[in-house]
């Protein structure tokens, strides 16, 4: 049995930027341990599967070591595979998850998903945070993940953290965030900048994470009194979000590009016969 599998740069306008998801659209799920094995074999911040389910779809995401709650780059990632690679045929697609129903809408070039705000909480900082960023902020918090908050992004391009302390972390991972800043080549301006470390789940560092955003949006837009907001996350490759509050949901925007198509091969897995799961022929929705 064959899968068909998509790599996808979400959160970018060309190849090489933004963080890279895997897709596997499948039919029907097989055991979980083989899903686990193919994001493990895959080595992403995350591996997407999803699943036709009415007119909606199952979505699951996992990373190299274990499934989590809400994955905003390879649900984004999703999206892109249905609307440009199986001609799904709607504007706005549901998927029912871990976090509840998630609506991904594709309008002027750009796929908006429609998730839960998660509004941190002011916290006293473990001192294992500290230890394991390094730097001391000026101001902790948590939801999902810690957030700790500094006076600038210069601080944030120097955060050099222990991952080994901060595995050791109760929550997923930690946010370190910063004010926006100015780009002097093109006059533009974000409103707030991120890096995001979850080496608890197998991910040292990860390029560009939606989930985070919907803590750090309500922080930075009850801070700056705005409900649309531009975020870049500073990692190495680099990514940008346009953030939108309203109500309990934060709504973010950006671009996707498929960088690979290609094909995972089970046969040497288990005997044919008994291989989980059925052949998938990426049945959609009617």
């Amino acid at each position: 049995m064959k899968l068909r599998q998509y790599q996808v740069d979400a959160f970018a306008t060309r190849i090489f930027e933004g963080n890279p998801a895997a897709v596997v659209p499948l039919d029907a799920w097989p055991e979980d341990s083989l899903l686990q094995s193919i994001a493990e074999e895959n080595n992403l911040a995350e591996t997407a599967f999803f699943v036709p389910s009415d007119r909606e779809f199952h979505l699951r995401w996992f990373t190299p070591l274990c499934e989590v709650d809400l994955c905003g780059h390879a649900t984004l990632a999703s999206a892109h595979v249905l609307f440009e690679h199986m001609s799904y045929p709607g504007d706005s697609i549901i998927f029912d998850t871990r976090s509840g129903r998630l609506a991904v809408r594709k309008t002027d070039g750009l796929l908006t998903m429609d998730f839960p705000s998660s509004p941190p909480r002011p916290i006293r900082p473990p001192d294992a945070l500290i230890a394991g960023l390094r730097q001391k902020p000026i101001e902790v918090l948590a939801a999902q993940d810690y957030i700790a908050v500094f006076e600038n992004a210069s601080i944030i391009r120097s955060v050099t953290p222990d991952h080994a302390i901060l595995r050791s972390l109760d929550l997923r991972g930690v946010s370190v965030t910063a004010p926006g800043e100015g780009d002097g080549d093109t006059g533009t301006r974000t409103d707030f900048v991120s890096r995001f470390f979850a080496p608890k789940v197998g991910i040292p560092e990860d390029p560009v994470t939606g989930s985070v955003h919907c803590a750090l949006a309500p922080y930075w837009g009850d801070r700056l009194k705005k409900n649309v907001l531009a975020a870049r996350q500073l990692s190495k490759r680099g990514g940008e979000i346009l953030c939108e509050l309203k109500g309990n949901r934060v709504f973010l925007r950006g671009q996707a590009v498929t960088f690979m198509t290609g094909e995972i091969d089970l046969a040497s897995f288990h005997p044919l016969g008994h291989l989980p799961g059925r052949p998938v022929r990426h049945t959609l929705p009617s």
